[in-house]
């Protein structure tokens, strides 16, 4: 990330544990979680014990929650905090899981699992080469044969119902999403301020969108096979209206 893109996207400031969990933490519910972990379960056929690397796992609520299954779980976060939390609970649950921070754009696992899962719109963050080099890097990770899953908004429906501005108050404080978009550039930015306890905190990112077809398009530049998008977590298919994407893709056997 060059210098003018580190000034439009502050990540130390929009992943401040403490305000991210705060204004999100009530999204992030429990069954929220555990449907869409049967979700990849169903998506994937993870009946079996698999070698699962969690990229950008955050504070572990998929990562463990696959453990718990049975399943050899890798979780690779760039922010401290997070992988606290997440070390924390799979402590409290008692089960192993190995985890360290990264940044996804300089990971170097070789041919080591079986599936790779990028969840929570974690895919865009970066300019368009460096998020090309998070999907080479996420071949290179897996075996041949091996899986990737990522969910993503879609482009085509993101822009018809992109607001200017949202707002999300929580006891008096609030968190301003002040929206635009870059048909160059293809990313939606966002002038995110935060207001808590009387102190103003300013938090810009912005995320690269992509449509069906240009997705299809990077994954062949990975070398990877899009194997099927669905229109979210319920496994219903892609239409024109749908508003999310479920990306499946395989590396070549």
């Amino acid at each position: 990330m060059n210098e003018n893109e580190s000034s439009e996207f502050d990540f130390n400031a929009v992943f401040d544990v403490d305000d991210y969990l705060y204004f999100y933490g009530e999204a992030l519910t429990d069954e929220r979680t555990d449907a869409e972990v049967s979700a990849l379960v169903s998506l994937l056929g993870l009946d079996q014990p698999k070698r699962i690397l969690d990229l950008a796992c955050g504070f572990g609520r998929h990562t463990n929650r696959l453990a718990a299954l049975g399943h050899h779980m890798t979780g690779v976060d760039i922010t401290p905090g997070f992988l606290e939390i997440a070390i924390e609970h799979a402590a409290q649950r008692g089960l192993k899981v190995r985890y360290q921070q990264g940044d996804m754009r300089r990971i170097t696992f070789t041919d080591e699992f079986d599936y790779m899962l990028l969840l929570f719109t974690a895919f865009g963050y970066f300019c368009d080469e460096e998020n090309l080099q998070v999907l080479v890097n996420a071949r290179n990770a897996l075996v041949a044969g091996g899986r990737l899953i990522f969910d993503i908004q879609n482009r085509d429906t993101f822009l018809k119902g992109m607001r200017p501005y949202d707002v999300v108050e929580k006891d008096g404080n609030m968190m301003i999403d002040r929206m635009s978009f870059d048909s160059l550039q293809g990313r939606s930015y966002n002038k995110r301020v935060v207001f808590r306890d009387g102190v103003r905190k300013d938090k810009p990112f912005f995320i690269r969108l992509y449509n069906p077809n240009e997705i299809q398009a990077l994954l062949i530049q990975a070398g990877l096979e899009l194997e099927h998008i669905y229109d979210g977590w319920e496994g219903h298919e892609l239409t024109a209206d749908s508003t999310r994407m479920v990306v499946i893709a395989r590396k070549p056997a």
